[in-house]
Order: C-alpha cells, then structure tokens, then sequence
C-alpha cells in the first residue's frame, strides 16, 4: 500500500547529491515502468522539532540545482512499507524533486 505524505508543513534539505539507482545483480542504471532513469537522493526532513534522513527515489533527470545542503521542494511524496523474511522497512518516492529556490539564470 502507498501512502501519500503531505508536505506541506515539513522542510527538506538535500543531504547527499542524487545518485543513479543501480540494479543490485547487473549494477547498471535502473529505470521505471516508462523508462525514466532512477535516481536516489537523501534528505534530511525536518518538521516540527523533529529531523530525519531519508532516501527518496524519484523519476527522471533531476536539475542541477538540486545539491548537497540545498533547500529542496518534494512533490507527490509517497510512503510504502514492505518487508522481506526478518527485515522491514519504508521505501519513499516522489513524483518530483527540484530547488526551493529557482537557480538564477545565465546572462
């Protein structure tokens, strides 16, 4: 089951630089279901006197303004808890990922 998480109330700061997903036997580049490259970036998510880090996966080649301690605005962030024999875990996923600050054009 997904859950969608409202962000509205909550900050996020770009950990770590987003990294291509890899698949985990041929260690090349993954992709979703329309072909879109994958890529990972952790966050560090702050709410009201609380922080945590986590990894979001999110669609498509992400901008470059999306950089280690870099404000960033998460769109269609959704939660999915799975389990696997002993271990458990959430996996996150956004729609979207890009600055909270617009990048200030070349002149």
């Amino acid at each position: 089951m997904r859950l969608p998480i409202d962000t509205s109330a909550i900050s996020f700061l770009c950990a770590l630089a987003p990294e291509p997903v890899v698949d985990f036997e041929t260690r090349r580049p993954k992709a979703d279901e329309n072909g879109e490259p994958l890529y990972v970036v952790q966050l560090l998510v702050m709410g009201e006197e609380s922080a945590d880090l986590i990894a979001v996966k999110v669609p498509g080649v992400l901008s470059s303004g999306i950089r280690q301690g870099h404000p960033v605005k998460v769109h269609g962030l959704v939660a999915q808890p799975w389990s696997m024999n002993d271990r458990a875990g959430v996996a996150f996923r956004a729609a979207r990922i890009e600055p909270a600050v617009p990048q200030a054009k070349a002149s």
